[in-house]
């Protein structure tokens, strides 16, 4: 005797749902396995709340029904060392247009000119742009030091 299969609805962060049609003898590595080849390592299975950590963990261990929702998270980054291979290779275009790891050091660096030219050029510089730079160097300052300090 054939075992049962059932529809599980997979739905991710941005609202769309897939249909995945299993058995409730399969494990939660082979839903992964069958559903996001090549991603196993990055997406995270969430049922009822609870984070499914267990790759091995059987889908009728965890009382799964006709329809239930698994929520799905897939991340960017894998938590472990891609294996060797064509898909192992990080993608160089979104790595160099990771610009938001430039921010810090750019802001950093236009209020050293900023004040460089402060300095050297008083006479161009106003109370008011002087009063301005020094609140934006305060308000930088405060700003990086409580994003950071975690």
């Amino acid at each position: 005797p054939a075992e049962p299969t059932m529809v599980l609805r997979l739905k991710f962060l941005n609202d769309t749902e897939r249909l995945a049609r299993v058995r409730p003898g399969d494990t939660v590595g082979a839903l992964k396995s069958a559903y996001f080849p090549g991603q196993e390592q990055q997406v995270r299975l969430i049922y009822q709340g609870q984070l499914l950590r267990d790759d091995t963990q059987s889908l009728a261990a965890l009382h799964l029904a006709h329809n239930s929702v698994l929520h799905c998270h897939i991340s960017q980054h894998s938590p472990a060392p891609a294996p060797a291979g064509p898909h192992a290779s990080a993608d160089p275009v979104h790595a160099a247009l990771n610009v938001g790891s430039l921010m810090l050091p750019l802001f950093v660096l236009m209020l050293a000119v900023l004040w460089y030219f402060q300095l050297q050029y008083r006479h161009v510089f106003t109370a008011t742009a002087t009063t301005f730079l020094a609140g934006l160097t305060l308000l930088f300052s405060f700003m990086a030091f409580t994003m950071y300090r975690r």
